[in-house]
């Protein structure tokens, strides 16, 4: 005779609604004090836990405010709040470019790597995880086909201020222009990508009625096989839309603070151990990403692929399309000149990595397999910038 597992205590569901919270108050605590007693190496380890622990918390407000928007408004609001934390991370490192003449370098391998994640970590894990509870995912192939055209049109731009510096005759002052336009370009080509996406083609962002379909059926044979939870309240759940906007404000400050400690010590610690520029880019995208991550992972073994889908190719354009023209911008207030001069790996990876994706979702449908392949594409991808 088995014996009943004994009911979750009330201390038990605090620890697991705020453990994020207070495990970030802690790491936070720490880098500050080693960032003040000098020992660099601690202060961007803590830092660097204290950004994607307080990020958890950021996302978890952003799903609390995406289920109540539905799509494709949540998908947006998770996307956009982890693209602050992106944003923040690159500016502050951006702000060593006076010191350290790796930061430019470093800032535009953080860019490029953003997408490389969103796009292979974040896509591959959950669509493997996802395939091996279902045997296929369904999903809006719209909703790929857009994102992947309007992807391979953003890296065509970028491509731009890189070609005229490998001319070798153009005026420095010429490759800044050009970056200054083609991200004026991009931040329009946002706008219209945000009118279609939440106005006049909404269609394209949302499940099928297929997709809608196969994930009812799978929630009535779940619920009909096991016992519903009983609900336990979490305080931002009970918090109105304005309020919860608020504290995501809150939290991306603290976000920011811990940011310029990584930041200042993470570029020494960088250049004393020899990491790569582009090695260095990825560890940041990592950290910015890593709780969108965690997000997608939950809704594809809720069969929730099309969210999935949304978060992984919505960020990307996000951290393209609003990224660059931001960091130009505030590049330029703070007197830093800022190119957009990629290098060919970073050019090439972000094609393939368009390519791929459009491979893998252009049917509808995902398993495992098209999961694995966007790990195996991005574990090559961060061995190359190891040694490059």
């Amino acid at each position: 005779m088995s014996q009943l597992e004994p009911a979750p205590t009330p201390i038990n569901h605090f620890i697991e609604d705020y453990w994020d919270i207070f495990l970030g108050i802690i790491l936070a605590v720490l880098a500050y004090t080693m960032h003040k007693g000098g020992i660099g190496s601690l202060a961007t380890l803590f830092a660097a836990l204290a950004v994607a622990s307080f990020s958890v918390t950021v996302s978890e407000i952003a799903e609390i405010l995406a289920e109540r928007l539905k799509e494709p408004y949540g998908s947006f609001v998770l996307t956009f709040s982890a693209v602050a934390v992106e944003i923040l991370l690159l500016f502050m490192i951006l702000l060593q470019a006076t010191s350290s003449s790796d930061a430019l370098d470093t800032v535009k391998a953080g860019i490029i790597s953003a997408v490389i994640v969103d796009m292979n970590v974040l896509l591959g894990l959950a669509v493997f995880i996802g395939g091996l509870s279902f045997k296929e995912q369904q999903h809006n192939e719209d909703t790929s086909s857009s994102y992947t055209t309007l992807l391979l049109v953003t890296a065509s731009a970028l491509l731009v201020p890189s070609i005229l510096k490998n001319t070798g005759s153009t005026d420095y002052h010429v490759l800044l222009d050009a970056s200054i336009l083609i991200a004026g370009l991009l931040f329009i080509f946002y706008i219209v990508i945000l009118i279609f996406q939440m106005k006049t083609h909404t269609h394209f962002f949302q499940a099928t009625a297929r997709s809608r379909i196969f994930r009812i059926k799978r929630r009535i044979k779940n619920e009909n096989e096991s016992e519903i939870e009983e609900k336990h309240n979490y305080i931002f759940e009970n918090m109105s839309n304005i309020m919860n906007l608020f504290f995501i404000f809150i939290f991306i400050l603290v976000i920011g603070f811990m940011a310029e400690i990584f930041a200042t010590d993470g570029m020494i610690i960088f250049k004393e151990n020899g990491i790569s520029v582009g090695l260095a880019g990825l560890v940041i995208a990592l950290i910015s990403v890593s709780p969108e991550i965690f997000t997608a992972i939950k809704a594809a073994r809720n069969d929730q692929i099309q969210r999935v889908v949304n978060i992984a190719m919505g960020a990307s354009t996000v951290s393209i399309l609003l990224t660059v023209p931001i960091l130009m911008l505030l590049a330029f207030f703070v007197g830093i000149e800022f190119t957009l001069d990629f290098n060919s790996l970073q050019i090439g990876a972000l094609i393939l990595t368009v390519i791929l994706a459009w491979k893998t979702t252009d049917d509808g449908q995902t398993n495992y397999f098209e999961g694995i392949s966007h790990l195996m594409f991005f574990m090559s991808y961060a061995i190359i910038t190891a040694f490059y």
